[in-house]
């Protein structure tokens, strides 16, 4: 006859206790491991340069700039960076417009609260305004007195 004593027991309950954390842990290692490259994934960025070339209708400027942006695809936030130099004036204003593709002129989609370079800011977009900015249909301008449509401009594109 076979006979368990209750240190057997507590041996085999450990044992198995043991072999469960440990599977435990590892699943939680991978799930850590996946969800920290998803959120470097779910980051699309942006980067441009701003033209008088690129503004519609063309703009003769010897002002430039350069745009730098991040959308966080899982909070919709989008950070974003313009530096510009060499403009006919100050800069009177400065927008992300859209929806609209390179040639073509839409309404301010998003302002900045001020347009002194560099201009930095973030702001959580709507899902419609997500989907636009991925499809590459919002740009950004900087406008001045002598150009009040835009001086320079340069379109979002994912990367």
């Amino acid at each position: 006859m076979h006979h368990c004593d209750s240190r057997h027991l507590s041996e085999i309950a450990m044992i198995t206790l043991s072999r469960t954390l440990r599977v435990a842990l590892i699943a939680a290692t991978m799930t850590l491991t996946a969800c920290g490259s998803m959120m470097t994934s779910n980051t699309v960025t942006f980067s441009a340069t701003l033209t008088g070339a690129a503004e519609v209708p063309p703009v003769a400027t010897p002002g430039s700039g350069t745009l730098t942006a991040a959308l966080n695809k899982d909070t919709s936030e989008l950070t974003w960076k313009i530096t510009y130099a060499g403009l006919t004036g100050p800069a009177t204003g400065a927008h992300f417009h859209g929806p609209a593709p390179a040639g073509a002129n839409a309404p301010v989609a998003l302002g900045f609260a001020n347009a002194a370079s560099p201009i930095e800011g973030k702001a959580t977009l709507t899902a419609a305004q997500v989907a636009d900015l991925m499809a590459g249909r919002w740009y950004a301008n900087v406008h001045t007195a002598a150009n009040k449509g835009g001086e320079i401009r340069a379109q979002l594109v994912p990367k």
